[in-house]
């Protein structure tokens, strides 16, 4: 089934009701999405497509991702959809051809596997808390803590999952906060800061994402 087929999931959460929270209990992070532009929930359950376009994405500019992802489809004639079995069966100088690295190539092939083996399943995965949702993703080749974040994020639509380790949301929070902070001492300030979004934390990561518009590390859409 086509990905642009797909119906959206109903909203898990009531978006007006999570800004009025977030821009309560946070003052300086209410204006920054009274600046922005709406953010409206985008669930939907073709885990397998949202997780092949995290890997796709990781590490290179928002721009350049959509670039190759937009290739990497067309491997895939007529409806541009990557099944399982032709994404296996296709040869790493053919998908190395469409932008992605060699290692890309062999991270693409391992969730198809993990797919095909039917350990992608959405109503197993949806009832899983973070940490074993986590464990369970990052049991596949070259995915790691982020990427599982991210399918959490906008794949799930999940509303109360934070990504301290993700460069964007250090740089929003920087700017928006004036942290000076690195590394640990960073990330422990961010998650001091996040405390206050709960249950919402998502949408927060959302925004700050936008803030930055520079179109570099911002994960897209999946």
């Amino acid at each position: 089934m086509s990905f642009a087929n797909l119906p959206p999931s109903l909203p898990s959460y009531d978006l007006q009701a999570a800004i009025a929270h977030l821009s309560a209990a946070d003052p300086q992070l209410g204006a920054l999405i009274a600046r922005g532009r709406e953010i409206k929930p985008a669930a939907h359950e073709d885990l397998y497509l949202a997780l092949l376009r995290a890997i796709v994405s990781q590490q290179i500019s928002t721009k350049a991702a959509a670039a190759v992802w937009k290739r990497f489809l067309a491997l895939f004639p007529p409806e541009g959809y990557p099944e399982p079995r032709d994404l296996l069966q296709m040869d790493d100088d053919t998908l190395r051809g469409a932008g992605l690295s060699r290692q890309k190539a062999g991270y693409l092939k391992a969730i198809a596997e993990y797919n095909e083996r039917g350990l992608l399943d959405y109503d197993h995965l949806t009832s899983l808390d973070e940490e074993a949702f986590t464990r369970h993703l990052t049991a596949i080749r070259g995915v790691g803590r982020w990427t599982a974040q991210m399918l959490q994020m906008f794949a799930l639509d999940q509303p109360d999952v934070f990504s301290e380790g993700d460069l964007g949301v250090q740089n929003a929070m920087r700017r928006l906060y004036g942290l000076e902070e690195t590394g640990r001492a960073l990330q422990k300030r961010m998650l001091h800061i996040a405390e206050a979004w709960r249950p919402y934390r998502t949408l927060a990561c959302k925004y700050l994402w936008q803030s930055l518009d520079n179109g570099t590390q911002i994960p897209p859409t999946v």
